[in-house]
């Protein structure tokens, strides 16, 4: 209950519900007649509930839906990757049953009514006082919601994501990180009654029956018969021991296999990792075997590996010491007789034995088997077949990479080490070099240092402005200086329009808290003075609309010639943008929503720089201009346009301010640059730029992409001109924009063609294949997966291979970050869920130079396939 309280929900394996459920069991059977129980019933709590159905409608239902999670349950478990309830869920299943389906209260409440029918005197529910309580405490449970989904649970009991690493590495150390397409396992044939053996406390009957078949029956006869014969299931194990046996019947003859590990007799006792080595059983009928290659080892008892008609090779059977190798020979071809035999025959004409080579299982029967020579034929036919398919699909893949890939990358593949090293990267003696020379190098040659090494620690302030556009690589210091004045000039000024906006928004909330407060203490509606104040707050002044009668009186009064020239707004703000000292209230006088650059003159989009939002104002405070000397009806009515419109600019920026301070009062706080003066500095620079942006907006996560920045450049103009340039690629991300669809529809290409086996999990698992786990990856920039500093290289190197390989190397390195961690993701099954949680606690402890190059070798790949080379 205080789960469910503090969640709204339970999970369903949680282990409050198995405690539950087995106590409630326990208190169900207590002092149960046998003849309730029913004879020979190993199940008396299915017994119990199937009696009291005959006559209960609700357990009537319970029992059909019991018994059809039954019966999912074994056919779930033919396929193996699919979950089955563990050991304590299938004893408890009826209990669990009743309690998700909201019925076992009212079951165990007809027990405790009818408990003279089912129960002993001593028993539980026949207690007039505990029974009635114990169906009263069921009540509570059965009214609380359950999910199977995964919850916090599952992280103390789950493996963590550092586990998982450290397992990968101490035991699969030998698997290939970099085969994108591994060669399938060698075919096993899996039986189909094998994954009826499940976790159930009592022996399957197909698993028992499948033990009894090994041995001697009426039905079939046992050839022959060894244990601890060695068989390798699959490339990344060792060697199983298992138990060999040779069967015939009046049909066919069947080889079966068999791990050791099942062949005990309390075989349905197994946990479901023993379980698993049901995939490793093989049953194989000896009617599609026509080719045994045998080796004679001296550390060992010899080898036989089976071939089949269609040419797949099973696993080599490794015999012990002993001459075991030759009895099976000899059994098989006993067995075989007489319609069969082994070509060349086991024995010569001088008495010799073959115990090496290859043999042929001919069968001498020509109505039943094909010629030799036949099925060889169709082996070769089969094997060319399959070498043409093969080359088909091969071309329609490179079509597909043609067709779709083509975009992510450059098409001109640029090598690390021509002509220069790039390894050390863009280095301090480098940068001085092109700084007193521009010809020295060239700004692909930069580029390319950059993409490969990265940008040395000390020169990033100085050659970040380059990377993101700020500067162009040609300009002198001259060119740039000037550059620098532009962006301080604009960065200021912007700054002056938003911080007059604020002082307004501060004064108005202030006003609404005190009318709050002179409400709240009153106890009584507000007078006619709080209304006008509350009236005088929805305007930007307090005298935006005058009467008819006062315009009337302006108009008629004698004007000055100085009022003549400079005619005033009715809110006594002068018709060129200035306010009176005097006019309106005190916050909006120094308030203009019309200021800004007028020549034009900033760079990095000083042309669109200005918003919708201010162009329209500007442009409706021209047409009162024009119409104040005309028609005072057509004045009030433009004027209070432009008031409406202030106000709405108002709303909006108000909404944008305190998301903002909501964001930089928690961005990186533990970060050592961030200190109060720093984060006010932070604050500036996203206040200007959503000033200039007011149509798109403050989106979260903004802050975590202008906080890098500030830190290197430690400057509120530059940052804020950097900022501006990043944000023409990164605003696509956020909602507004459509890019993060398209970066899911390119990760799901380049998986399910870089690496088929891994997408095939992800299609399987529930169908992750939509990539949603990436979005944080593609919003951010992978800002909050690494540390600042990885962020740094990150980041440049995202910037530079624009010009070099890729201009959606982001891409790539989401790739790498999955392709990393293939094996780990493939050896623990994950499913969305699992995945999430592993980058979860991954973030800030990846290897950012092994990805880097990972995604630099991926973006390689693309290219070479592009090429067809």
């Amino acid at each position: 209950m205080e789960e469910a309280v503090t969640r709204k929900f339970v999970h369903e394996d949680s282990s409050h519900i198995v405690s539950f459920c087995a106590a409630v069991e326990a208190c169900v059977l207590h002092g149960l007649k046998r003849r309730a129980a029913g004879f020979l019933r190993s199940n008396k709590v299915a017994a119990l509930f199937m009696k009291v159905g005959k006559s209960f409608a609700p357990a009537e239902e319970l029992c059909r839906k019991a018994q059809e999670s039954l019966q999912s349950q074994d056919s779930f478990r033919k396929i193996p990757r699919l979950p089955s309830l563990n050991p304590q869920g299938v004893k408890n299943l009826w209990i669990r049953t009743a309690l998700f389906e909201k019925v076992l209260d009212k079951i165990v409440l007809y027990l405790v009514e009818n408990s003279s029918k089912y129960y002993e005197k001593e028993a539980v529910l026949m207690d007039p006082v505990d029974g009635p309580i114990l169906a009263s405490l069921l009540v509570g449970p059965c009214a609380l919601e359950y999910t199977k989904m995964k919850t916090a649970d599952h992280f103390w009991t789950d493996p963590s994501a550092d586990e998982l690493v450290q397992r990968h590495r101490i035991h699969g150390g030998h698997c290939r990180q970099d085969s994108p397409t591994k060669r399938p396992t060698l075919c096993i044939q899996k039986r189909h009654s094998s994954s009826s053996m499940d976790e159930r406390p009592s022996p399957s009957p197909s698993a028992r029956e499948y033990v009894e078949s090994l041995h001697q029956n009426n039905r079939v006869t046992l050839l022959f018969g060894k244990n601890n014969v060695l068989v390798q299931p699959r490339d990344d194990m060792e060697a199983v021991p298992g138990y060999l046996s040779l069967h015939q019947n009046a049909d066919i003859m069947t080889l079966k296999w068999t791990p050791n590990q099942l062949m005990n007799g309390s075989v349905g006792d197994l946990d479901y990792e023993r379980s698993v080595y049901w995939d490793y059983a093989m049953t194989i009928p000896l009617e599609e075997i026509v080719y045994l290659h045998c080796h004679q080892q001296v550390d060992s008892g010899g080898t036989v590996v089976l071939v089949s008609q269609d040419g797949i090779q099973r696993p080599p059977l490794r015999f012990p010491r002993g001459g075991h190798l030759l009895q099976f020979l000899s059994c098989l071809e006993n067995g075989l007789l007489p319609h069969g035999q082994l070509d060349p025959p086991l024995w010569s004409q001088r008495g010799k034995v073959r115990t090496e080579g290859p043999f042929f299982a001919k069968n001498t029967d020509m109505y039943n088997r094909a010629p030799l020579k036949m099925l060889c034929d169709n082996m070769k036919y089969q094997i060319i077949s399959r070498a043409f398919y093969g080359w088909l699909a091969y071309c329609r893949h490179l079509s597909t990479v043609r067709t779709h890939l083509s975009a992510l990358v450059n098409h001109t593949i640029v090598a690390p080490d021509v002509p220069r090293d790039a390894d050390k990267g863009l280095t301090a003696d480098v940068w001085q070099t092109f700084l007193q020379d521009r010809t020295a190098y060239e700004e692909k040659e930069l580029l390319r240092l950059v993409y490969f090494g990265g940008v040395d620690a000390s020169l990033r302030k100085e050659v970040w402005p380059f990377l993101l556009g700020h500067y162009q690589f040609g300009m002198s210091d001259a060119e740039r200086n000037k550059v620098d004045e532009q962006v301080r000039v604009c960065y200021q000024q912007t700054m002056c329009e938003w911080l007059r906006c604020e002082e307004i928004v501060r004064q108005r909330e202030k006003e609404q808290h005190a009318v709050a407060l002179a409400k709240c203490s009153s106890g009584a509606s507000m007078d006619s003075s709080s209304q006008k104040m509350m009236h005088h707050d929805s305007t930007v002044s307090n005298e935006v609309f005058e009467s008819v009668e006062e315009v009337d009186q302006i108009e008629t009064e004698p004007k000055s010639e100085e009022a003549k020239q400079v005619p005033k707004m009715p809110n006594g703000a002068l018709q060129n943008g200035t306010s009176s000292p005097d006019s309106g209230h005190p916050s909006s006088r120094n308030f203009s929503v019309t200021s800004g650059l007028s020549d034009g003159s900033f760079s990095t989009e000083d042309s669109g720089a200005h918003d919708s939002t201010s162009r329209s104002a500007a442009h409706l405070k021209v047409q009162i201009d024009q119409l104040s000397s005309k028609s005072t009806i057509y004045y009030l009515f433009i004027h209070s346009l432009f008031c409406l419109f202030q106000q709405e600019l108002l709303d909006l920026y108000t909404l944008n301010l305190h998301r903002i301070e909501k964001d930089v009062q928690r961005c990186d706080r533990n970060y050592w640059y961030f200190t109060p003066a720093n984060l006010e500095k932070l604050r500036n620079i996203m206040c200007s730029y959503i000033w200039r942006h007011l149509d798109i907006g403050y989106v979260q996560g903004m802050c975590d992409l202008l906080a890098p920045l500030l830190v290197i450049l430690d400057d509120e103009a530059m940052a804020f001109s950097c900022f501006t340039e990043l944000m023409k690629r990164m605003n696509q991300n956020f909602p507004h924009g459509g890019a993060m669809d398209t970066h899911f529809a390119n990760m799901r290409s380049l998986i399910q063609i870089l690496d088929s086996e891994l997408f095939e999990l992800m299609h399987q698992n529930g169908d992750y294949t939509h990539f949603y786990f990436c979005y944080r990856w593609f919003l951010l920039d992978f800002k909050r997966e690494l540390v600042y500093d990885d962020v740094f290289a990150v980041w440049e190197t995202i910037w530079a291979a624009k010009c070099v390989s890729s201009s959606h190397f982001v891409l790539f390195i989401a790739l790498a970050l999955v392709e990393i961690y293939r094996d780990i993701i493939l050896e623990n099954n994950m499913d969305f869920t699992d995945i999430i949680k592993f980058f979860n606690e991954m973030a800030e402890h990846h290897n950012i130079k092994q990805i880097l190059t990972q995604a630099r070798d991926l973006v390689c790949k693309v290219q070479l396939l592009i090429e067809n080379k």
